[in-house]
């Protein structure tokens, strides 16, 4: 498994906008799409093209295009967040949904949710959540995603905690990592330091 940080100045610049507290929940969703949809470019550069012939203005030539299907798997609710930057780099993206929460005893995450596509099996499969932080709620969402049949699954997040990484690296060594950060480490509290705060509030304005 492969962890990358996409430290991209554009997505560095905008990452930090959303970091600081008194940023509203409207300019801290739009710089969460854009984000999203930055970071496709580096997720997405070993997706399959499929040679065809095409007829330009001047001559025939040999074109690329895109054929292989994909579907979004964002983490209800903050997941929700980053699917439509990165449907607008890739329109024909289907979006699947998984919603868990954390149990207050256990502390493990709980499914009380989850939709799949009909294609998600054949299809490349991105698991979507802002945070990286325990690594729980992403280790269950891939074990749903395979129990669904998905062969093909990378992980993308906006800023991740070490201890996430390794959870996950731990549980799926078959996956890709991808986040816009990594960031120090977790707190007592089990938030990233220095982090951004509760994605999910913060975009859905809720406390």
């Amino acid at each position: 498994m492969a962890f990358t940080e996409i430290k991209h100045p554009l997505i560095v610049d905008k990452l930090t906008r959303m970091r600081r507290k008194d940023t509203s929940s409207k300019d801290f969703r739009e710089n969460l799409n854009e984000i999203g949809g930055l970071m496709v470019y580096e997720v997405f550069r070993d997706l399959p093209l499929t040679p065809g012939e095409i007829e330009t203005p001047v001559t025939k030539t040999t074109g690329y295009t895109v054929d292989q299907s994909v579907v979004l798997v964002p983490i209800i609710r903050a997941g929700l967040g980053m699917t439509a930057g990165i449907q607008q780099l890739i329109p024909t993206a289907k979006v699947a949904h998984i919603g868990l929460y954390r149990d207050e005893e256990t502390l493990e995450p709980v499914q009380y949710f989850a939709k799949p596509t009909a294609d998600i099996a054949s299809s490349y499969v991105l698991v979507v959540d802002p945070m990286l932080a325990t690594g729980g709620s992403a280790s269950k969402a891939i074990d749903i995603a395979k129990e669904w049949g998905a062969k093909t699954i990378k992980f993308i997040c906006l800023v991740a905690a070490p201890e996430g990484v390794a959870r996950l690296q731990k549980d799926h060594p078959d996956i890709d990592i991808y986040a816009a950060s990594l960031d120090e480490k977790l707190n007592d509290d089990g938030y990233i330091v220095p982090g951004l705060g509760d994605a999910g509030d913060r975009i859905f304005g809720t406390k």
